[in-house]
C-alpha cells in the first residue's frame, strides 16, 4: 500500500511538473505563412579566407507555436549566389523558441561547390543554432555560432541579423 502512495504522489508531482513547463514555454505567433523577412549573414568559411556577408530574404510558415523556413536566398557578392542552402525546403530550417528572447535556429546549413584551388568547397551544417529574438524591434539574431564542417575546415556564422515584423513569440 505505501509503495502504491508513493506511485500515486510521484505521478501528481511528474504531471504537475510537466504542466508547469508547458505553461512556460514560448512560442512563436502568428500562425500561417510569412513571407519577405529580410536581413543579413555573415559567414566564415573554407570557401573564403575572409568573412563574406549576404543578404538573407526568407519566408515559411508557423505551426503549433514553431516557425519553419521553407524557403531562402543569399545575395550580394560573388560567394552569396553559390550557396545551395541545406534542408529547404523540406524539413525546412526549424525556429524554436525557448522564452521570450533566446530560441534554436535547427537544420541550418549550406554547401559552396566553389572552383578548386581558387575557391575551395565549402560543406557546412546542417547544425543547430543559438538565437536571440528583440520583441521590441522583430530581430532574430545570432552571432558566433559554429557549423558542423563535413571535412572542410571552419564553418562559422559570425552574426546573422533577420527582420521579423510579422512575427512575435510570447
Amino acid at each position: 500500500m505505501k509503495s502504491l502512495k508513493t506511485l500515486v504522489c510521484a505521478t501528481s508531482f511528474a504531471m504537475c511538473f510537466g504542466a508547469a513547463s508547458m505553461a512556460s514555454a514560448a512560442t512563436i505567433t502568428p500562425e500561417g505563412a510569412f513571407t519577405n523577412l529580410t536581413g543579413s549573414i555573415t559567414v566564415l568559411s573554407p570557401s573564403s579566407s575572409l568573412p563574406v556577408t549576404c543578404t538573407l530574404t526568407a519566408s515559411g510558415t508557423v505551426a503549433g507555436g514553431v516557425a519553419t523556413i521553407s524557403s531562402a536566398t543569399f545575395t550580394g557578392g560573388v560567394l552569396c549566389p553559390l550557396a545551395q542552402l541545406k534542408s529547404l525546403p523540406n524539413p525546412g530550417w526549424v525556429l524554436t523558441a525557448a522564452t521570450t528572447t533566446t530560441g534554436t535556429l535547427s537544420n541550418v546549413g549550406y554547401v559552396i561547390n566553389g572552383a578548386p584551388p581558387i575557391i575551395p568547397k565549402s560543406d557546412c551544417g546542417p547544425s543547430t543554432i543559438a538565437v536571440t529574438w528583440n520583441q521590441s524591434t522583430h530581430v532574430l539574431g545570432a552571432t558566433g555560432q559554429t557549423l558542423a564542417g563535413q571535412g572542410t575546415g571552419n564553418c562559422t556564422i559570425q552574426s546573422l541579423t533577420v527582420n521579423a515584423p510579422g512575427l512575435s513569440v510570447q
